[in-house]
């Protein structure tokens, strides 16, 4: 106990010497699972950002701006350790990443002790930003862009639908999002694939996170399902950007619902993926806009502010920010520090020879149908 109570003690002074230095830099302490199994997330976001700041340049009010990246490799352990050595001993005045739900969790209170803005790019469950009064998320929620989609299936003939999800916080969104708008009568829903072709479905929901979709898609195919007549339909994730040109054909056709994708039709993100491309070397994903709009977020508060750092501050500017992303419009809710945006219907077609998610519908403000303004 007595060693708890002193490392509480050394985190508190450490964070307020570091806020009584006046400094010229601002700090932003990101955090990204940069190895491991959701490499592709990381690698995503710090592409975003690595464009924002080339077209922008790295000097705002009169303040220049470092990023310190940490990998967390995805383990919890490590984003909690990670985060307290940025606050501690790099005096970082921003956080920034967090690749998953779990990683946002773990830090949610050290941002709101310290008063440090906490800017979640990709960790997507509807409750986080609930956990602390500093964070923001310039992403997405899974409920924001799953209701779109049991909407347009409800409307489309699909009347029977098994969901299979992830067991865990983006996935159990998914599918509470889906049931709340699609009327089903059994409420059994199928693990695992086999289990889907018995239950004969008109369709099935899928949320897979991101950089899992390719796996999901080769046991699809391998069970027959592909040939079964049984719709595919789910969140933008199974459909990553990243990803789905290793898909192969089998991807053809997937119906999903998402707030972003490389095909967008809009002069803003045709330059964006060009930009992006010729920086990184790979086509961006909805986590490089994390990341891109992230950063956009952290320099107009700055301006807004004329350079301060007071984390309240910061994230007073940060609430009600409208500005055009290469996704189309946004609006940081002042309510709830998610976005409003348009959520897009999209369909997995073949362009020149490379598959694309191809938009065909559009709901506009959209909302986080679930969250409850604080």
């Amino acid at each position: 106990m007595l060693k708890r109570i002193a490392a509480a003690t050394l985190f508190a002074v450490g964070l307020a010497s570091g806020n009584a230095l006046a400094q010229d830099t601002v700090k932003i302490g990101l955090i990204l699972p940069m190895t491991g199994p959701f490499a592709s997330t990381g690698r995503q976001i710090d592409g975003g950002i690595k464009l924002w700041m080339q077209q922008n340049g790295t000097t705002v009010a009169g303040k220049k701006i470092e990023v310190i990246l940490k990998d967390d490799a995805g383990n919890a352990d490590t984003t909690r350790r990670v985060a307290q050595e940025l606050l501690v001993n790099d005096k970082v005045q921003i956080l920034a990443g967090f690749g998953l739900t779990p990683l946002a969790l773990t830090v949610a209170p050290m941002a709101t002790q310290a008063k440090v803005p906490m800017i979640v790019m990709a960790a997507a469950t509807s409750a986080i930003t609930e956990q602390s009064p500093y964070i923001v998320r310039p992403g997405f929620t899974l409920p924001q862009v799953t209701t779109p989609m049991a909407d347009w299936a409800s409307k489309n003939g699909i009347k029977k639908v098994v969901t299979l999800v992830s067991d865990y916080g983006p996935g159990i969104d998914a599918e509470n999002a889906f049931k709340t708008r699609f009327p089903l009568r059994n409420p059994d829903f199928a693990p695992f694939l086999q289990r889907v072709r018995d239950a004969s479905p008109d369709a099935v929901f899928v949320f897979v996170p991101s950089g899992v979709g390719a796996i999901f898609m080769k046991q699809f195919t391998e069970r027959g399902l592909d040939k079964s007549g049984i719709k595919l339909i789910g969140t933008g994730d199974l459909t990553d950007d990243d990803i789905l040109n290793d898909m192969g054909d089998v991807a053809l056709g997937v119906i999903t619902s998402f707030h972003y994708s490389a095909a967008h039709n809009s002069a803003a993100n045709k330059a964006y993926v060009e930009a992006f491309k010729k920086l990184n070397g790979y086509r961006p994903n909805f986590f490089s806009l994390g990341g891109y709009d992230g950063m956009r977020i952290i320099y107009k508060a700055l301006e807004t502010t004329k350079g301060s750092t007071d984390g309240t501050a910061l994230v007073d500017a940060m609430k009600g920010q409208q500005f055009e992303s290469p996704r189309g419009p946004v609006t940081i809710d002042p309510a709830t520090r998610d976005p409003i945006q348009n959520v897009y219907l999209r369909k997995v077609e073949k362009v020149n020879g490379e598959l694309w998610n191809i938009e065909f519908e559009t709901m506009t403000a959209v909302k986080d149908p679930t969250h409850k303004p604080q």
